[in-house]
């Protein structure tokens, strides 16, 4: 009777480095391990934003990107969204005060889809009319800042806070208003 060898599939493995796309001016973020290229196909790769800018006070945006190319043995990615760590999210919540969340669906200048989450810390308690006025105006506000940027710009603006600035500055004068924090956004993909 022959014996089996048993095959070490490990040494048949390879490691990918792994770029980020020209928005962030390409550089390596990763590195993945994979018996074929085709298995990288699509996989998701989460890196934080101060491994890409050097920035350790980034720390708490986590951004996310998606393998869509292979060559040799670097793989390229697109952007797919950021989130904001919940740790982070916890230390801005504060007793007798309101977070007031919304969900915006926008289309950004060139075509792409984005959601956006907001997420609004009051500086005080607010009444129901008070807390609908403040979504009224951020969903305004993000509709038009939207429309207005291409995806880059967009998300430039929306992992470096310049996006929840502007908004913050919008709705102060409906209601003390403590801060303004764009939580998640996602890119909206179609897979072929």
């Amino acid at each position: 009777m022959a014996k089996l060898k048993a095959v070490d599939t490990w040494k048949t493995k390879q490691w990918y480095a792994v770029n980020a796309p020209d928005l962030f001016e390409g550089k390596k973020i990763a590195s993945v391990i994979a018996t074929e290229d085709k298995l990288l196909m699509n996989r998701k790769v989460r890196v934080s934003l101060s491994e890409l800018s050097g920035d350790m006070s980034q720390a708490y945006t986590l951004l996310d990107f998606r393998i869509v190319d292979v060559k040799g043995k670097t793989a390229n990615t697109i952007f797919i969204g950021h989130e904001l760590s919940k740790s982070y999210l916890r230390t801005l919540v504060r007793r007798r005060r309101h977070v007031i969340g919304d969900v915006i669906d926008v289309t950004t200048k060139d075509g792409k889809g984005v959601r956006i989450k907001a997420s609004i810390f009051s500086g005080t308690k607010v009444s129901t009319p008070v807390r609908s006025a403040i979504r009224r105006a951020v969903r305004e506000e993000t509709l038009k800042m939207a429309g207005q940027s291409d995806f880059a710009h967009l998300v430039q603006e929306l992992i470096y806070g310049k996006f929840a600035s502007q908004i913050y500055h919008r709705i102060r004068k409906i209601a003390p208003i403590r801060s303004v924090e764009i939580r998640k956004s996602e890119l909206k993909e179609t897979f072929a």
